[in-house]
This record gives structure tokens, sequence and C-alpha cells, in this order.
């Protein structure tokens, strides 16, 4: 992503072309961000747009100090966090059912995950409950502690680190299974 400081003095203008210059060169960042927190294309999209809109209304503020690429990343977080506690706010009540196997049926191949691809990987986070995936995301993906992820989406410490246990065990159980189909 090659941005440069006269595409944004151009943008903090709102020069049209030099927005959607940044648009198009920052797009394909922007978006594999918001997909990594949601399973359909058309609302991570919508989601694109909306922290996009909210980087064109702040780049006045941005400070050349800190990495652009840095600064877009953590508004389109923010935003992701926020579209999810709207939508949290929306439900009146978030319910979901995991079903927990007790399942032996783990490989125990050290090159195990040599035999699943990335592609695999990213499907069954995906799968994963939308509180759940969002805590999983924040705190592995991200790098935010469990503290930072609890102030984000409104939950204790403690909650945040029940999600995240119950993702990694989630992923290993479907992994697992994806592997032993295989071999």
């Amino acid at each position: 992503m090659n941005i440069t400081p006269e595409l944004i003095a151009m943008c903090v203008k709102q020069d049209r072309r030099a927005e959607y210059e940044l648009y198009k060169v920052s797009y394909s960042y922007l978006m594999s961000i918001c997909m990594r927190y949601n399973k359909d294309k058309d609302t991570a999209s919508e989601i694109l747009n909306m922290g996009f809109l909210k980087i064109l209304r702040n780049i006045g503020t941005y400070k050349t100090e800190i990495p652009f690429k840095v600064w877009i990343r953590r508004i389109m977080v923010n935003t992701l966090i926020d579209e999810y506690r709207k939508q949290k706010r929306e439900k009146e009540r978030v319910s979901y059912v995991d079903e927990y196997y007790d399942s032996s049926d783990y490989a125990d191949v050290n090159d195990a995950l040599s035999n699943i691809s990335c592609k695999q990987i990213y499907d069954e986070i995906n799968k994963l409950p939308q509180a759940t995936k969002q805590v999983f995301n924040l705190y592995v993906i991200d790098g935010y502690s469990h503290k930072e992820v609890g102030e984000m989406l409104g939950i204790s410490e403690g909650t945040s680190k029940w999600h995240l246990n119950a993702a990694r065990e989630k992923l290993k159980e479907q992994i697992g299974k994806n592997i032993l189909i295989r071999v």
C-alpha cells in the first residue's frame, strides 16, 4: 500500500480524485480487516464504506508520526466494533447454542496442520458464534489484551477470556475433524 503524504494532503483538502485514489489504494487492506469480522462480503463492504467515510472525515486529525496504515486500521477496527455493538443492542438477547462434543478424535500427528489450508482455517473461524469470533479476532489477530477487548465490546475481562477459550476449543475440534477426514 503506497500512500504518499501528497495524497493525504489532497484528501485533507477534500479533493474527490485524491479521495477516490486513497480508496482504491487502501481497499484490499481494509477489506481484509472487514472480512475477518464478517462472513458476508456485502456486510463487510458496507462496513468498509462506513469506516472509509470516518477516515475521510478525520483525515485532518492524522498525525504524520503515526504510520498511516496503522491509523486507518485502528479506525476500521473501531468501526467494526461499533457495528458489532449496534447489532448487539438491536437484538434483545444474544443467544446461541454451541455443541461441544466430548471427542477423542484429535489427530496425533506432528504435521497435522500441513494437511489443512489457510482458507479452511479462515472458514472455521467464520463458523464461530459472532461474539466468540469478535473476541478471537481482536485478541489473536489484532493483538489487543483481554482488558482492551472487554472495554471495546462492553464485556468483562473474564468473559473475553471465556470467549477466547471457547473459540480455541471449537477450532481445535473442527480442525481436528477436518484433518481426520483427510487422513
